[in-house]
């Protein structure tokens, strides 16, 4: 195996590392119930929440990523705690998505008005999603720009129109009313210059393939998988991540994510390491 090495040059550490960096002290914190039973807490008693007062991340990516898909335990997270409702999490990068947001551009219309009714605040691309054409139309026509902004993961406002076809109780009414705006968003981007990534083949994938690792913690890497959609992902070491768009040989965007480059080290054929460049950190982890 090759030894593992890391290089990182930073401006500011602080500013880039607040997740598991920040610590906690607590002890002595006082709650009086409602029949006045004064009882004491301590940080071991508040468990792994060491940003307490603030909403567990466990918690927060829970209702996020459920908000995809599992509408059952949404409603169990979010009654329980409605403030949840209006969750976001940083998937990678800057990569941010509420619950809203999760459930917008994947077409679950159930999810999308349990949530609003909880508190959450529906941004245009909830409005794509339910095919308000009216609204989107407004706020393009007020704010032009919003016709090439995209959501979380990169993801279109003709996409989230898209999605909203998907929905499975969706009426008559309603598919008529995203058909329109499909229309309509579909004529605006006929004059919008879209990135060109280069597709890549399955031999090419299979090369970026594998963990890549940056230091010695358990967790100090990334690794690069093929998702359900084919598309090569980087996520923390073991996991799944957001998709890797190729710009140019060897040099890819993460998601969408303007300010964020990933490139590899390519040798004879075979990837030795990649590097990723953000405004303020320089990294590279080696094949493992």
């Amino acid at each position: 195996m090759m030894e593992t090495q890391h290089i990182i040059s930073r401006r500011n550490v602080f500013k880039s590392s607040m997740f598991g960096l920040i610590s906690l002290s607590i002890p002595n914190l006082v709650y009086a119930n409602s029949n006045s039973v004064t009882r004491s807490y301590s940080s071991e008693t508040l468990g792994k929440n060491n940003r307490y007062p603030s909403i567990d991340d466990e918690i927060v990516n829970d209702v996020v990523g459920s908000s995809h898909f599992n509408f059952d335990h949404v409603q169990e997270l979010v009654n329980h705690r409605p403030e949840l409702a209006r969750a976001n999490w940083d998937w990678s990068f800057g990569d941010w998505e509420s619950a809203l947001g999760a459930a917008s551009h994947v077409g679950r219309r159930d999810i999308a008005n349990f949530l609003i009714s909880k508190g959450a605040r529906p941004n245009i691309f909830t409005f794509a999603m339910f095919g308000n054409y009216e609204v989107v139309k407004s706020m393009i026509e007020s704010i032009p720009i919003l016709k090439t902004t995209d959501g979380p993961h990169g993801i279109s406002l003709l996409r989230h129109a898209q999605a909203g076809l998907r929905s499975k109780d969706i009426t008559g009414a309603e598919k008529s009313n995203n058909l329109k705006l499909i229309d309509y968003l579909e004529e605006l981007n006929e004059n919008v210059v879209q990135p060109k990534y280069i597709e890549l083949t399955e031999l090419e994938k299979e090369k970026y393939m594998g963990d890549y690792r940056y230091g010695d913690g358990e967790k100090d890497g990334f690794s690069i998988k093929q998702n359900m959609r084919k598309r090569i992902t980087l996520g923390k070491l073991g996991n799944f991540g957001g998709g890797l768009y190729q710009k140019a040989p060897n040099v890819f965007s993460y998601n969408g994510i303007t300010s964020v480059e990933i490139t590899f080290e390519e040798v004879d054929g075979k990837i030795l390491s990649l590097t990723v460049n953000e405004p303020d950190l320089v990294l590279k982890a080696l094949k493992v």
